[in-house]
């Protein structure tokens, strides 16, 4: 038997007044999953036990059959892992978010979804003035990026920009045990960032420029039991996103990058069915991963998810 897990990360939500008060997959057109769904059984489950922060991160890890209280040690560890990056014993990986912040005020999680070409030159530009040995900083996708610290700070608490949408942000800065030392870094990549050439081209094409970096997600090495021994499964994680893609990786799944994924309604759809049916041939398990629904969440554009359905 093949097994076929498809993830509309995100895809839930509360009814919307602009849509008749009705939930966006009652909204949606989406004759297929209507197909599949009166073909099977529609189940509830809670993907994120008591004690944990909803997130993503947690909620993949249960849906692929994990216990993440188990395993679960924070967000950029697997994002490390999905990027290829094997982390040493002593490093703390953060996630790198590059944000826009005006007047105090988070207005934008994603610098306007800047592209990956342009991320690059910023987190490249990023490195050159604040990494070191033991301090490293490397690009991802769009504006998802890492740091590696050596020796880095675990008891910390800090905020994923994407939660405090529209809000100040000074009450939500990193705290805790050596938050001085993160916070500097966040506010030193502000005059990096503010007349970077890139920067300068998006503001002159009336697109959010990226203004400094948000650390956040910390943890250390996450380990996992691989799937063929927990489930006799074997087979690939097709996604757009580093994390779910380190999950994967972390399970001794396949992981390709997909040409043409952006994690957006942009991304490409057809390249993303082909990888997993070219693994199905030979393979037993394909987990798809669509980041789309999660984002347009982020934004506030129940119109945007609606569509992009």
């Amino acid at each position: 038997m093949k097994v076929v897990v498809l993830v509309g990360d995100g895809m839930g939500d509360y009814p919307v007044p602009a849509f008749e008060n009705k939930t966006i997959l009652q909204a949606a057109d989406i004759p297929h999953i209507r197909r599949i769904a009166a073909a099977g059984k529609v189940e509830r489950i809670q993907t994120v036990p008591a004690g944990l922060a909803p997130g993503s991160d947690v909620a993949n890890l249960s849906l692929l059959g994990y216990n993440p209280t188990e395993r679960y040690s924070g967000r950029a560890p697997i994002e490390a892992a999905g990027a290829g990056i094997a982390l040493t014993s002593n490093q703390v990986a953060f996630r790198c978010n590059l944000v826009t912040i005006v007047g105090g005020i988070m207005k934008d999680y994603s610098a306007g979804h800047i592209s990956t070409e342009e991320a690059h030159e910023l987190i490249a530009a990023i490195q050159e003035r604040l990494g070191r040995p033991g301090l490293e900083f490397h690009g991802g996708v769009s504006y998802r990026h890492l740091l590696l610290w050596s020796d880095g700070p675990t008891e910390i608490l800090t905020q994923p920009p994407h939660e405090i949408s529209d809000r100040e942000v000074d009450p939500h800065q990193p705290h805790g045990t050596r938050q001085d030392e993160v916070r500097r870094l966040m506010s030193a990549s502000q005059e990096i960032l503010h007349d970077h050439p890139v920067n300068r081209a998006r503001i002159a094409a009336g697109k959010n420029p990226a203004t400094q970096i948000w650390l956040w997600g910390q943890g250390r090495a996450m380990q996992l039991q691989s799937y063929r021994e927990r489930f006799g499964r074997y087979g690939i994680v097709v996604s757009a996103v580093d994390l779910v893609r380190g999950l994967g990786l972390l399970a001794g799944l396949k992981a390709p990058i997909i040409e043409g994924a952006t994690g957006f309604l942009d991304t490409n759809c057809a390249n993303k069915v082909n990888a997993a049916l070219d693994a199905l041939r030979t393979d037993n398990f394909a987990y798809v991963h669509f980041e789309a629904p999660d984002e347009c969440g982020h934004l506030g554009r129940a119109d945007l998810k609606k569509a992009g359905h």
